[in-house]
């Protein structure tokens, strides 16, 4: 990643792109305050119980030890998915795709979080980091219904993205990966959870 991905809006000026994007859209949901924070409290609760869990005990007398925060053939991949916590991870902008990159990036895993709450609201991965979310994704416009049912509500979110790096370059093993960060953390932007919180945010605005 590149040295310039690590600088973030300030707080002025993202409540100003905050309000140029959303003071003229009509309602996008009908979700009141107290409905809307108790499915953060809901999600909240279960994630921070996650967070806190012991790590896992090494399965195997013979795994050879990889270097901390990386990924490769001995390592199993429940256990990363146990250690893996996003919110230690370097925060990004979310707008990250629209910079200009001399390359592509790496193999990674990503994971969409709304730091105001300590809520993981999506988790992804990529074979070209840098590239992620130029075309369309389903995510931005659930972000966009989240951020503009907060701002018509006058309530805060800090919408960030964050990058693991060391994810398999492999397809397979890194879906994997991904599939059992989805299944432990359960964020509720994945299809996969939606039974679980419901689907606030994942209509058309």
């Amino acid at each position: 990643m590149q040295d310039r991905q690590t600088s973030l809006l300030g707080a002025q000026a993202q409540q100003q792109v905050n309000q140029s994007r959303f003071e003229s859209l009509p309602p996008a949901l009908q979700l009141g305050t107290a409905e809307l924070a108790d499915w953060k409290s809901r999600i909240n609760r279960f994630q921070r119980q996650v967070a806190i869990a012991p790590p896992p005990q090494q399965g195997s007398l013979f795994a050879v030890a990889e270097a901390p925060g990386q990924y490769g053939p001995t390592t199993d991949v429940q256990s990363t998915a146990e250690t893996l916590n996003p919110f230690t991870l370097p925060q990004q902008n979310t707008e990250f795709w629209r910079w200009q990159f001399d390359d592509v990036g790496v193999a990674a895993l990503y994971f969409v979080i709304d730091y105001s709450a300590d809520l993981l609201l999506y988790v992804g991965e990529t074979v070209k980091s840098n590239q992620r979310w130029k075309g369309e994704h389903d995510c931005k416009r659930y972000l966009l219904n989240y951020r503009q049912v907060h701002y018509q509500q006058d309530l805060p979110s800090q919408l960030g993205i964050a990058f693991w790096p060391h994810a398999p370059a492999e397809r397979k093993p890194r879906q994997q990966l991904e599939s059992a960060l989805i299944q432990r953390w359960r964020p509720p932007f994945n299809k996969e959870n939606w039974q679980f919180w419901g689907t606030p945010f994942v209509s058309k605005a």
